[in-house]
């Protein structure tokens, strides 16, 4: 199985490291990673609970957390939310097989450093914790392009997205291919005034081009055609 080499020319590991995650195979995997990436087994720590992490955390600060969010006593992202209030420094990475929405986005705003799938192979895992301990904030693949995907959404539609008469008017002489002033010669207005109800269309439409208003507005069945 692929492995990063440990750490090197960086300085001492921080410490002791809290694995919340009560699948025991899971936690072994963890476990034998972390060794692999430079930390001793007596600096490592175990939670299969969100009481057991609790407990720990009171007895103990945490230096770096490694946390599931499907507890069997609750949801990993409150214990995030305590982790980081306790520490706004710490190191927090989920690793989780939870891939929702919902879930992804709660942990991060609870103060998760990075999220990572439990899918992938040691070698991701490796790279991602050794990403937190860098200062990094690593996010799963499929969870970024998830995220990416949110930025790109088209914009939400106006609640003032109905045009006016007039600007119904433009809107139809910009589809026959009028230019603007020809479309204020056409309605006897001025050309600036054809800018200033383009820009409203434009903005009605959360568009900006004549091209993507044309569309936009067929999709509506703001056209014929």
């Amino acid at each position: 199985m692929d492995t990063a080499p440990p750490l090197t020319g960086e300085p001492t590991l921080p410490s002791p490291v809290l694995i919340v995650e009560d699948d025991p195979l899971i936690r072994r995997r963890l476990e034998r990673i972390l060794r692999q990436v430079g930390y001793h087994p007596d600096m490592l720590c175990h939670a299969a609970s969100l009481a057991e992490a609790r407990q720990h955390q009171a007895a103990q600060s945490t230096a770096l957390a490694l946390v599931d969010l499907g507890l069997p006593d609750g949801n990993g992202t409150a214990l995030i939310a305590e982790l980081r209030a306790a520490d706004p420094t710490m190191g927090i990475l989920v690793i989780s097989a939870w891939s929702t929405e919902d879930a992804i986005m709660a942990a991060l705003r609870a103060g998760a450093t990075g999220y990572l799938l439990k899918e992938r192979d040691d070698l991701e895992v490796s790279l991602s914790i050794r990403s937190v301990l860098r200062g990094g904030a690593p996010i799963d693949p499929f969870i970024a392009r998830r995220l990416i995907g949110e930025l790109y959404r088209a914009p939400p539609v106006s609640e003032d997205a109905t045009l006016s008469a007039r600007e119904g008017e433009v809107l139809l002489l910009v589809a026959d291919g009028l230019s603007n002033r020809e479309i204020a010669e056409r309605l006897h207005i001025s050309r600036y005034t054809v800018e200033s109800h383009v820009k409203h269309i434009y903005r009605k439409l959360a568009v900006s081009s004549r091209v993507r208003a044309i569309s936009e507005a067929r999709s509506r069945g703001l056209l014929d055609g």
